[in-house]
């Protein structure tokens, strides 16, 4: 392996794992660039990212500009004399001085098979629409959005029990795996660059939490789709008069019935084709339980009430 001058850019757990396996690999990561803390929790306290708490832990520098488009970051950013950036849901648009800099450009980690969902929620999005799988592609990073050529790609299936929170950490995984192997070849020139087709282009675009309202006009089999793709966040609910129930795990019955109408004891709701049995739901202030132990005893979600 030859050892290699990285600046890693990301924020959230799915860019730390990649950022801990290339430590490990034994690279000289010299600079992490993070985006800025931001409040969290009740007390909203200004909290760094999870990989800038992690960087700053293993004293390693870290850069958290709120741009980087003027001449002093750009100038601070080539100071580093990098062999190569490695850049996983960043959240900063990379000017074309700072693609430039290294020596072999920056290099993204990005959670699907491109072109198809180029963008910000490309796991969602991918378990939303149905597709049978998804993955991992090393892109070479141009002005584009996610347009670069493709340098690796390695796919994984979704499923019908395929929820986002468990693939996005299988995909943090395998981009992990992915990225060192990549730069393992990149020095020896065994990388080939492919450029990304012009059919099949998708835009995942970021999560909104209003997308989260399950509406049973629509079909069934999209709702469940909804329920696996908004777990953890923004969790799919629906409402019942002041409440939000949030429903974490749901599953298609073939029956039918007037939309949003509780159909039997156990919580079939009829939809626009087919029906939706929620199998785990949670109360607001409560803690999420299977269906079943909700509804004893709880006779606002009875047969024959419908569902706003």
């Amino acid at each position: 392996m030859t050892k290699l001058r990285i600046a890693f850019m990301g924020t959230p757990d799915f860019a730390l794992v990649a950022l801990k396996d290339l430590v490990a690999a034994g690279h000289d990561v010299v600079c992490v660039y993070s985006q800025p803390p931001r409040p969290a929790g009740r007390g909203q306290k200004e909290t760094p990212s999870p990989v800038h708490a992690w960087a700053a832990e293993q004293g390693i520098e870290v850069r958290h500009p709120v741009s980087l488009k003027s001449d002093e970051e750009k100038q601070a950013f080539a100071d580093l004399d990098l062999d190569v950036a490695v850049v996983a849901a960043y959240g900063l648009i990379l000017p074309k001085a700072i693609l430039d800099a290294p020596k072999y450009g920056c290099l993204n980690i990005h959670a699907s098979l491109l072109p198809r969902w180029r963008g910000a929620a490309p796991i969602q999005r991918a378990i939303l629409a149905g597709d049978a799988a998804t993955g991992v592609t090393i892109m070479q990073m141009d002005v584009g959005l996610d347009t670069g050529d493709m340098l690796l790609i390695r796919d994984i299936p979704i499923t019908g029990a395929t929820y986002a929170n468990a693939l996005h950490d299988d995909l943090a995984a395998l981009g992990g795996e992915m990225i060192v192997e990549a730069l393992d070849k990149l020095p020896k020139g065994d990388l080939v660059a492919t450029k990304q087709p012009e059919d099949g282009v998708t835009y995942a675009a970021k999560l909104e939490r209003a997308e989260a309202k399950l509406d049973f006009a629509d079909d069934a089999v999209s709702l469940e789709r909804k329920i696996r793709a908004f777990t953890p966040w923004p969790g799919a609910y629906f409402e019942l008069g002041n409440e939000r129930i949030k429903v974490q795990a749901a599953e298609v019955i073939d029956q039918s019935g007037a939309v949003g109408e509780i159909l039997d004891d156990a919580l079939t709701i009829g939809c626009g084709s087919g029906a939706l049995r929620p199998m785990r739901i949670q109360r607001p202030g409560k803690a999420a339980m299977d269906t079943d132990a909700v509804l004893r005893g709880y006779d606002k979600l009875a047969k024959g009430v419908v569902l706003g």
